[in-house]
């Protein structure tokens, strides 16, 4: 029996209007994420393996390779190998969020951090392989990359140094 008008709570319309126009965002903010900020994902590359969009961990704490580990998976380079490395972000707009909750957001940026790591294989062919970095591994995850392999960061520009230096 449906309940009369008058017994249903004050406000409830307004409720269940806005939980209906929100649901969108709440799909959307996962779907437009990357990489979590202590995790890196495998952007893509020359190697077959790890697949693109993989998220995982990277190390550069071992003492001969650089380590990324996803899933069932892991790919190590020897840092005597790495001829390349370069760090770049890319700022972007948050547009989903901003047509989906409010126009607000189209004031703030996303940055995403990408690191380039060129080497050579077994075979002695040139490999390439690009991470998306989260933010709070980037200052170490470059550092330990410079120590380990006596090769200095290439910066894609000023910002992209000055982001890494934080």
């Amino acid at each position: 029996m449906p309940v009369a008008a008058s017994k249903r709570p004050r406000g409830w319309l307004r409720r269940k209007l806005l939980a209906r126009l929100c649901a969108p965002a709440w799909v959307a903010v996962p779907l437009s994420a990357g990489a979590p900020s202590d995790k890196a994902i495998y952007r893509g590359g020359s190697l077959s393996t790890p697949p693109a969009a993989e998220s995982g961990v990277v190390s550069a704490s071992d003492e001969r390779d650089f380590v990324f580990r996803w899933g069932d998976g892991e790919l190590r380079v020897p840092y005597e190998a790495v001829n390349l490395l370069e760090y770049g972000q890319n700022a972007g707009r948050r547009l989903t969020l901003a047509i989906t909750i409010s126009p607000l957001f189209l004031l703030s940026k996303k940055r995403r951090h990408y690191l380039t790591i060129g080497f050579l294989d077994e075979e002695g062919r040139q490999q390439a392989a690009v991470f998306e970095l989260g933010k709070k591994i980037v200052r170490s995850t470059l550092a330990g990359l410079e120590a380990r392999t006596g090769r200095r960061v290439d910066y894609e520009n000023e910002e992209a140094r000055t982001a890494a230096r934080r």
